[in-house]
């Protein structure tokens, strides 16, 4: 019974340590090409939109096959870093460089803080997902009709997307730390790299109301 746990938990350490090595990559692909791209063509904006939600399905699929997941992946963060690059420089513009580094290592920082409560704790987070799920599907229907009738304030939709995807955040670290079969070190860190890049986008939005209600005071 020792050995076995004792494996699974190198095993497990083994699998963070790949899918934080992962992410990181694809995270640093993603960021350097935002900065590189701040300002693409509409075309090439709104292809890249689509080819991000076409390779998150491709990389789910080749899942049996590592290495090609492993470089759909990062086509994938390249792809993504032209979506983010307008709303970074809208948001450098609107509270400033420091502001928006300010949100990524609250990110991060965040997400390390969930991660840690996930291995510390006993409860097996995985029974959330269901939930989790749920709420994502009723946060992008919510999103896209608030496109047509504004019936949510920015603000109120940024904390949402804040409190699911750090959910979402609890639900995939505890898959990482399960190491079932069915997931993969390049799935999982598809996932953890989705969750940071929400929670990113709408700290980013709520630190932007926080700095327009300073100015108004």
């Amino acid at each position: 019974m020792y050995d076995y746990t004792q494996r699974t938990a190198v095993r497990t350490r083994a699998l963070l340590g790949q899918v934080l090595v992962i992410t990181a990559g694809a995270l640093a692909i993603a960021g350097l090409t935002a900065f590189a791209v701040p300002a693409p063509p509409p075309a090439i904006y709104i292809g890249s939109l689509i080819a991000s939600f076409a390779l998150i399905f491709a990389v789910q699929a080749t899942r049996a096959n590592p290495s090609l997941s492993l470089g759909l992946f990062y086509v994938f963060a390249l792809a993504d870093g032209i979506w983010l690059g307008p709303i970074i420089a809208h948001y450098t513009v609107i509270i400033g460089p420091e502001q928006v580094g300010e949100a990524a290592l609250t990110a991060g920082v965040g997400m390390g803080l969930l991660g840690a409560l996930v291995y510390t704790s006993t409860f097996d987070f995985r029974r959330l997902s269901g939930i989790a799920f749920a709420a994502l599907i009723g946060l992008v229907v919510v999103g896209i009709a608030t496109a047509f009738f504004h019936f949510i304030s920015p603000s109120a939709y940024a904390w949402w997307t804040l409190i699911i995807f750090a959910l979402l955040t609890l639900v995939d670290f505890a898959r990482i730390r399960a190491a079932t079969p069915y997931d993969t070190a390049v799935t999982l860190a598809l996932s953890i790299y989705l969750d940071f890049v929400n929670i990113f986008v709408a700290l980013l939005q709520l630190f932007a109301n926080a700095s327009g209600n300073r100015r108004n005071e």
